[in-house]
């Protein structure tokens, strides 16, 4: 009997599954400074502690997109690990804050599954929890993956699909407790927009790129502890190149967005996300920003604001993303739609 693991295959998947993920992992400081080394993540209550006292908090969460990829890569042996690529984000919500000296655990239930056409591999739907040290659940979200088939010739199941919500509604949203923006510093911050200046449709280019290598994306995958082949393994691609961590693209995108969005401070929910081409080491990425929509919320001098991230490589104009057939064009990396907290 082998004692390794060989990652889970299509058929290995059942409908109403639960899998507990190994490994919780304790998140610090550490991982606050090692996630700014990797990306020009400048948000302020991200920051800086005194920032966020003014802002009714304790002192600085780690960022948002920290606690994400740190229960995301705990999903990767069980999930992802014979993944061909991960194929989209729906209905995820940020519902606590995540301290330094929190441990984080992830567990998730197989909500659909569909086998492709060829035979050769299918889509597996997953809600993915993550859990702190206190069993409070500090995210949600949907992701759907495919993944080869151990077997060609093994029977399709039967195809379940499930029915996701195109967004999260504003009222579902969580901001964290105490947090007011009623005495925002908009110097500290960095810039003087406010909810109120954002209109709908409005298009941002955030005009700063990066230069991906290859490095950097394998130090985050690392540091993340997600295992998937395709991030490491040379070999594991005909054409003899390693895919980019998605969620390296995501927080680059984020990072550079903060020229033009450095107030909207935390995202709160992940409405929909699709990678739309692979990213390779020596891409360029840049990115642009749409606002979707925006919606008031209890907190003291807190708005919510609904954005389209677009991340793009080696020059694509901002405001482009789809040809004449709706198909996303060639050089568009990422398209995500997510809610994040401005000071209104």
């Amino acid at each position: 009997m082998t004692k390794t693991n060989p990652g889970r295959f299509f058929e290995d998947y059942t409908v109403g599954q639960t899998i507990r993920h190994a490994v919780p992992r304790t998140v610090a400081e550490g991982e606050r400074a090692l996630y700014h080394a990797l990306y020009p993540a400048r948000h302020a209550l991200y920051s800086s502690d005194e920032f966020a006292i003014t802002c009714g908090l304790d002192g600085s969460p780690l960022d948002d997109l920290l606690a994400f990829h740190t229960v995301f890569g705990k999903t990767v042996p069980d999930v992802s690990l014979n993944a061909v690529a991960n194929l989209g984000y729906a209905q995820g919500r940020w519902l606590r804050a995540v301290w330094p000296g929190d441990t984080l655990r992830a567990e998730s239930q197989v909500i659909g599954l569909r086998q492709n056409s060829n035979g050769q591999s299918g889509v597996v739907w997953v809600r993915t929890q993550g859990l702190n040290q206190v069993e409070e659940v500090v995210l949600d979200y949907v992701r759907w993956v495919m993944v080869r088939k151990r077997d060609p010739q093994s029977p399709a199941p039967e195809p379940v699909v499930p029915d996701l919500a195109d967004s999260v509604d504003a009222a579902d949203l969580i901001v964290p407790e105490g947090l007011s923006f009623a005495d925002y510093d908009f110097d500290l911050a960095g810039e003087p927009h406010r909810w109120g200046d954002y209109a709908v449709g409005e298009v941002i280019d955030h005009v700063d790129a990066v230069t991906i290598e290859e490095a950097e994306h394998m130090l985050a995958t690392r540091l993340w502890q997600n295992t998937a082949k395709v991030h490491f393994d040379a070999t594991h691609r005909p054409d003899g190149r390693r895919l980019i961590y998605g969620g390296h693209v995501i927080s680059l995108a984020r990072a550079l967005s903060f020229n033009g969005l450095a107030n909207a401070q935390m995202i709160v929910a992940l409405n929909a996300g699709a990678h739309a081409n692979p990213c390779f080491a020596r891409d360029t990425v840049r990115a642009w920003s749409q606002v979707l929509d925006r919606a008031p919320t209890d907190a003291p001098g807190v708005g919510a604001i609904r954005l389209r991230l677009v991340a793009t490589r080696n020059g694509a104009p901002a405001g482009t993303l789809r040809d004449d057939q709706g198909k996303y064009l060639p050089d568009v990396l990422l398209d995500l739609d997510y809610w994040a907290l401005m000071p209104v």
